[in-house]
């Protein structure tokens, strides 16, 4: 595991021409005429069926009389259509009768006028055809909101929040690309991730896109890659503030809302819950490494969401959007699998309020070098530096840190992340194995004032 930041069926119509021939094709059946009678000349309602001679079932007429008519209209079987003609058979001529209408054929006509009228008579009660008008049908439809949204629902906190959150275009000589950020104070601050601005170098830009739909080109008033964090600002004031929340009050269950512009698309908010604490994450970009002792969520966090807050169940901004664990398919880079990571706020608000008040930020340090490659458990030094934190508190090289503040060490990158959790100045307590013994020491963490 990585972190980076209706099929439709035609047939021909039988009546159409065979593309093979050219000519149409007969029906396979035929229905015949309404029969006014056997003193007419037809048997009642008689019609050809597939078991009765007529059409063949390769549609090939045959020389049997069909069925249906009595008596037959001639004994001379020449006279019967054959398939030569192409046509159904014709209607036998009967004899006219004696005397009286023919009423069978009046029947059939007074039916069809009672069709043509029932038809025309519903069109009209259904108010479309003859009155000019293309109908009135209104549906019923809810007038009030039916989903009233009481405060601490997802909907109402993205309500409150959104307005703060901001979508970065970032453009250089040869690359561009898309991030998020958030207002931190009137004054026109943003906050973001280092690795969404520093594409833009010294001669690039930012833009910023605020919520309001205005576009405002940014400068970058300070970073710190190893926060991966950096403070922009918009010439603009009044802008809405998101409200900086405590992040060591979070716990594992709490609900998480994350916001931002993912893949560009501004705005867009998901939601899901904090799926684990203290989780070590190298992160960045730009050849250059972070260390984060991440929140993780799973609310949907994707290419485009770094930058953007991560915020509780009060609307408040409990973390900096980061990374996103991905799976390597060697198809390039994937979106959410349902781990994102974000930075801790305790910790990027002192780094914010740093790089606003100075342009540089501080991270603590113990005072040693090391070895990256030993597989642990805990980590290896490799040299103590000179005068500082850890050579005070009597650390040795090839030392074995296996303890940080009561937590354990698995590695160098989990010893790393863990100190920079805390802050310059802050007391620890360590443990370490040195050959067959063990010993506890307590340092005061030092301050590196570098960028790196």
């Amino acid at each position: 595991m990585t972190t980076t930041h209706d099929d439709v069926s035609m047939t021909q119509d039988p009546q159409e021409p065979n593309p093979a021939s050219g000519t149409p094709e007969p029906p396979a059946w035929t229905a015949f005429p309404p029969s006014p009678g056997p003193d007419q000349g037809w048997a009642p309602g008689a019609t050809p069926t597939p078991a009765q001679p007529g059409w063949g079932p390769d549609n090939q007429q045959t020389n049997a009389i069909p069925s249906g008519w009595y008596p037959p209209p001639t004994n001379d079987t020449a006279a019967i259509p054959t398939a030569a003609s192409g046509h159904l058979p014709p209607e036998p001529v009967a004899p006219a009768p004696a005397k009286g209408p023919r009423t069978g054929r009046l029947v059939a006509l007074v039916a069809v006028v009672g069709l043509l009228a029932g038809l025309l008579g519903g069109a009209i009660a259904s108010g479309g055809l003859f009155d000019g008008n293309p109908g009135s049908v209104v549906l019923p439809q809810a007038q009030s909101d039916t989903s009233p949204r009481a405060d601490g629902t997802v909907a109402s906190i993205a309500a409150a929040v959104s307005p703060a959150v901001v979508s970065l275009s970032v453009e250089s000589g040869t690359e561009s690309g898309t991030g998020s950020g958030f207002v931190i104070d009137t004054d026109g601050h943003i906050l973001t991730n280092n690795h969404v601005v520093a594409g833009a170098g010294d001669r690039g830009s930012i833009t910023v896109h605020l919520a309001d739909g205005r576009e405002l080109p940014a400068t970058v008033v300070g970073s710190d890659s190893s926060y991966d964090l950096a403070v922009i600002k918009v010439d603009a004031t009044g802008l809405p503030v998101a409200v900086l929340g405590n992040s060591d009050s979070v716990v594992v269950g709490d609900l998480a809302i994350a916001i931002g512009s993912p893949l560009g698309l501004q705005g867009t908010v998901t939601a899901g819950i904090i799926s684990a604490l203290d989780r070590p994450v190298t992160a960045g970009g730009q050849g250059e490494a972070s260390f984060i002792n991440a929140i993780q969520t799973d609310a949907a966090v994707n290419p485009g969401n770094s930058g953007g807050p991560l915020v509780n169940g009060a609307g408040e901004v409990i973390g900096v959007n980061s990374a996103i664990a991905t799976l390597s398919n060697g198809a390039g880079q994937s979106g959410s699998i349902g781990l994102g990571f974000a930075i801790p706020m305790n910790q990027a608000k002192r780094v914010a309020e740093e790089l606003i008040n100075t342009g540089s930020s501080t991270k603590p340090i113990i005072g040693v070098t090391l070895d990256m490659t030993y597989p642990g458990p805990g980590a290896k030094v490799s040299t103590v530096t000179a005068g500082g934190p850890a050579e005070a508190a009597g650390m040795q090289p090839d030392d074995i840190i296996v303890a940080f503040d009561g937590q354990p060490v698995t590695d160098a990158t989990t010893l790393i992340v863990d100190v920079r959790s805390k802050n310059p100045g802050d007391k620890v307590k360590m443990t370490v194995k040195r050959g067959d013994s063990t010993v506890d020491l307590e340092l005061t963490l030092g301050t590196d004032s570098s960028t790196g």
